[in-house]
C-alpha cells in the first residue's frame, strides 16, 4: 500500500489507525527485521536468555500517558502552543489511542482532576475501551487555586496552618477518589507543593503534623482495592524548603498511614547525581515502591524525554526494578506513568520516544546474567561486575521491541509510521489551529 492510501485510511477514519494501515506500513521493513531479530536472538540464546520471553515481557509492559502531556507544556517564561492540541478528554484518549495503536505500550492513562473531570462518565469509559485504554492513578491539584473555590493554596494545602484550607485539600483527595472509582482507577497520586521559600516563614514540625495527619483522613476514605502514591520533591514551587522533600519523608508517611500507602518516585524529583536507583532497592525491599513517574533531566525536574539526557542512569534504575518486580513480592504491582512538559517537540513524538526509551532501558536490564553478577559481587571482582551490566547496556535491543511491537499488531518504527501517516496534520486538519489542551 501506497504512503498516500495510509493517509487516505487515516483521514476517513478520523486518526483511528487500524491494524491494516500498520501491517501495510510495516511491509517495506519487515524482511530487515526478521534479518536483525534473528540475528539477536541467535545470540542471545547462546548467552542462555530466552528471546521470545523477554518479547513477551515486553509486550506486556504498559505504561500510562498522563493526560496533561498530549498538548504543549510550557515554562515559567512561556508556552508555545502546538496546532492540532486535544481540546477535551476524549480528544486526548483519542491522542493516547494513537500512541498505543503505534507503539503497543500506551495502554493507559494518568488523568489530573480537575483539568479533566469527566462530562459524561459512559462516553469517557466507552472510547478509553474502543481504544485498550484502562485508568491508571488519578492525580489531585491542590497546588492551584482552582475556579470557586473558597479558600486559597497560596501557604500551602494539606500542611496549612488553616483547618479551612486543609480541609478543602482533603476533600478535593476525597472528591478525586470517587471520580477515580466511577472510571476504574485503583489509585490515587498524592503530590504537593506545600513548603517555604524563605527561612522562618513555616514552622517544620508543624507542616509535618498538618499534611501527615490529612493524608490519614484521605486515606481512610480509599476504598479496600486502592493505593495511594505519595510523591516527593526536593524544590519547587518553594525553593527553601519542601513539606514531602524526599523519598525518606514520604516513606514515612506512607507508613504512618497504612499498608495501602505507597511511595511514588519522579525521576525529576531528586537533587542532581542523586542515586536514585539505590532509593528504588530500599523501598522494593521494603515493600513500599508504589508507582513510578518517567522523564529526564539534566537540571532539576526539567520534565524532558525519557532516556534523552541520562539513559545509562535508566538503565541502573530498571536493574533494580527488575530485581525487584522478580524477587520481592513484598512488593505490589507498579503503577507505571510518564510525567512530562513539552514545549518546543510535537507531544505525542516526543511521548513516542519516551515510550521506546523505557521499553529499551527495561529490555537491557531483563539481559543482565544475574547469577554471574551475583558470583562476581560475592568475589569482590569489580571489574567483572561493570562488565556484565555493560556487556547488558551495550546490547541493541531494539529488534526484539519491534518484535513486541509486531506480535501486538504495531508499527515496527512508530516515528516513521506516525509521520508518514501525517498524524499531526490530521490532527490540525480535524481540530484547527487554536486549541488548547488543558493543564500545563
Amino acid at each position: 500500500m501506497e504512503i498516500s492510501q495510509c493517509q487516505f485510511y487515516a483521514q476517513k477514519y478520523k486518526m483511528k489507525i487500524t491494524e491494516t494501515i500498520l501491517q501495510d506500513s510495516n511491509k517495506l521493513a519487515k524482511a530487515s527485521h526478521d534479518r536483525n531479530y534473528d540475528h539477536l536472538s541467535e545470540n542471545l540464546d547462546k548467552a542462555g536468555k530466552n528471546s521470545a520471553e523477554i518479547t513477551g515481557k515486553l509486550e506486556d509492559f504498559q505504561v500510562a500517558i498522563p493526560s496533561w502531556a498530549l498538548g504543549a507544556g510550557g515554562t515559567r517564561f512561556g508556552r508555545f502552543s502546538f496546532a492540532g492540541e486535544p481540546s477535551n478528554l476524549l480528544e486526548k484518549l483519542d491522542d493516547i489511542g494513537i500512541l498505543h495503536a503505534l507503539t503497543q505500550t500506551a495502554g493507559a492513562v494518568s488523568l489530573h482532576i480537575p483539568w479533566d473531570i469527566p462530562e459524561d462518565y459512559s462516553a469517557v469509559k466507552e472510547k478509553a475501551r474502543s481504544h485498550g485504554i484502562a485508568f491508571e492513578a488519578m492525580n489531585s491539584n491542590t497546588f492551584q487555586d482552582q475556579k470557586n473555590s473558597k479558600e486559597s493554596y497560596k501557604h500551602g494545602s494539606l500542611s496549612n496552618t488553616s483547618e479551612a484550607v486543609r480541609e478543602q485539600a482533603i476533600q478535593h483527595n476525597i472528591d478525586v477518589i470517587k471520580i477515580g472509582e466511577k472510571l476504574g482507577s485503583k489509585s490515587l497520586t498524592v503530590w504537593l507543593a506545600d513548603g517555604a521559600s524563605f527561612p522562618g516563614q513555616s514552622h517544620f514540625q508543624s507542616a509535618l503534623s498538618n499534611t501527615e495527619n490529612s493524608l490519614k483522613k484521605i486515606y481512610s476514605s480509599l476504598p479496600e482495592d486502592w493505593k495511594m502514591l505519595i510523591e516527593y520533591k526536593p524544590y519547587e514551587p518553594n525553593f527553601y524548603s519542601t513539606v514531602i522533600q524526599d523519598w525518606g519523608t514520604s516513606f514515612m508517611l506512607a507508613n504512618a498511614c497504612g499498608e495501602k500507602a505507597y511511595t511514588l518516585v519522579d525521576l525529576g524529583h531528586h537533587l542532581p547525581n542523586t542515586n536514585i536507583e539505590q532509593i528504588v532497592s530500599t523501598l522494593m525491599l521494603k515493600g513500599k515502591l508504589g508507582g513510578f513517574h518517567f522523564n529526564d533531566s539534566k537540571y532539576g525536574d526539567d520534565d524532558l524525554t525519557v532516556g534523552s539526557i541520562k539513559p545509562y542512569a535508566l538503565f541502573l534504575i530498571f536493574n533494580e526494578l527488575v530485581y525487584g518486580m522478580e524477587n520481592n513480592p513484598q512488593n505490589p504491582d507498579l503503577s507505571w506513568m510518564i510525567d512530562a512538559s513539552h514545549n518546543i517537540k510535537d507531544p505525542l513524538e516526543d511521548l513516542i520516544q519516551s515510550l521506546e526509551a523505557i521499553q529499551e532501558a527495561y529490555a537491557k536490564a531483563l539481559l543482565v546474567d544475574r547469577k554471574a553478577l551475583g558470583a562476581a559481587q560475592q568475589n569482590h571482582d569489580v571489574s567483572l561486575c561493570q562488565e556484565i551490566f555493560q556487556q547488558a547496556y551495550r546490547t541493541d535491543v531494539r529488534p526484539l521491541l519491534e518484535r513486541a511491537r509486531l506480535n501486538r499488531n504495531g508499527a515496527l518504527n512508530p516515528i516513521k509510521a506516525y509521520r508518514e501517516l501525517k498524524v499531526r496534520e490530521n490532527l490540525i486538519s480535524e481540530r484547527g489551529t487554536e486549541t488548547v489542551a488543558s493543564g500545563l
